[in-house]
């Protein structure tokens, strides 16, 4: 019996060696959650401006019957690009901070070969995400840019996924789905919006502190 248990000791290191080799293991579920609390503030500024401008200006109806927006107010548009840029910068930070934090508990680098792999792997789809948004932005594409965002950071964390926990790749594909969604719904982007960067990175962060986390802060 002490045989079996040594192996399965040696073979459960030898896996924990494999993983820190091939995967960062260091994210925080609070970085996450954090980036939701942010993302639903910014939401709610957001929301408030929208009520003091008109977010619509003209529209028109095309063959099938259906409303398309064509113009937005534009100090509205810069407001709105505003705020989500102070909500992206201090989601960083916050993700910076905890995943920092973890990286050192666990004697971990937090710029190694893994992660940088992940980070280029998910700033692919979200450096040509941001310029996409941006053409649309140019032309005019409001309604598109909500389920674009969406989709592209999505389509972000499943390619970098691969090279950390699990958890990361499934937001990504709850992220790809609600952005198809509000694609249809174009009228509730600022719902789907809410929900996707706000509640799901909530979630994320629960399942991900409570999975990871709290035991070794109780142990420590």
């Amino acid at each position: 019996m002490d045989n079996r248990e040594e192996h399965l000791e040696a073979l459960k290191d030898i896996r924990d060696i494999m993983d820190r080799s091939t995967r960062f293991l260091s994210l925080s579920g609070l970085s996450g959650i954090f980036a939701g609390v942010f993302a639903l503030m910014g939401a709610a500024v957001a929301y408030y401006q929208m009520n003091i401008n008109p977010l619509i200006k003209s529209s028109y109806i095309n063959e099938q019957g259906r409303s398309k927006v064509l113009d937005m107010n534009e100090d509205l548009a810069l407001f709105l690009i505003a705020d989500a840029m102070v909500v992206l910068i201090a989601s960083l930070l916050a993700s910076w901070f905890f995943t920092r934090r973890n990286a050192r508990k666990a004697g971990q680098q937090l710029l190694n070969s893994t992660s940088r792999r992940m980070m280029l792997n998910m700033m692919i789809p979200l450096v040509s995400g941001g310029f996409f948004c941006l053409v649309m932005l140019f032309h005019h594409v409001y309604w598109l840019i909500v389920p674009a965002t969406l989709i592209f950071y999505g389509l972000a964390l499943v390619n970098g996924g691969k090279y950390t926990l699990g958890e990361v790749r499934y937001l990504g594909l709850c992220e790809i789905a609600l952005g198809v969604i509000s694609a249809v719904y174009l009228g509730y982007g600022f719902f789907f919006w809410s929900v996707g960067f706000g509640l799901l990175h909530i979630g994320y962060g629960v399942v991900m502190y409570f999975k990871y986390e709290r035991d070794k802060r109780q142990e420590a």
